[in-house]
């Protein structure tokens, strides 16, 4: 039983499961909306809402914080220099999941995670 378990396994192995969410969160970043199940959506959430919080102060050892979770320098750039100092004022709550479809293939729930 899960009872309290902080994280969703996804299937996953634990270095799968990082590789995954680090991906997903570039993507994101890139995108500013992307389409995932569901789970993956939730889960994701909270990964890239912390990368948000330690970008808001923009210095340097955001840029380093940030860059040794996302390993990708376009989209650190982007997330220190354009993302972040929108959410300056905000408290928390950085994107929004929006359920779509049921996908055909395997019957998983879809979902649209998106920037606010």
């Amino acid at each position: 039983m899960r009872h309290k378990h902080g994280y969703r396994k996804l299937g996953r192995t634990s270095t799968h499961r990082s590789a995954l969410l680090k991906n997903l969160a570039i993507a994101i970043i890139k995108y500013e909306k992307i389409e995932t199940t569901d789970q993956k959506a939730k889960e994701l959430r909270g990964y890239v809402e912390k990368l948000i919080t330690r970008a808001r102060k923009g210095d340097f050892n955001a840029h380093k914080a940030v860059f040794a979770a996302l390993q990708d320098k376009t989209s650190t750039k982007k997330l220190v220099e354009e993302i972040a100092p929108k959410y300056v004022d905000r408290n928390g709550g950085y994107t929004r999941i929006i359920k779509t479809r049921t996908r055909r293939g395997d019957a998983a729930s879809m979902a649209f995670i998106e920037l606010v």
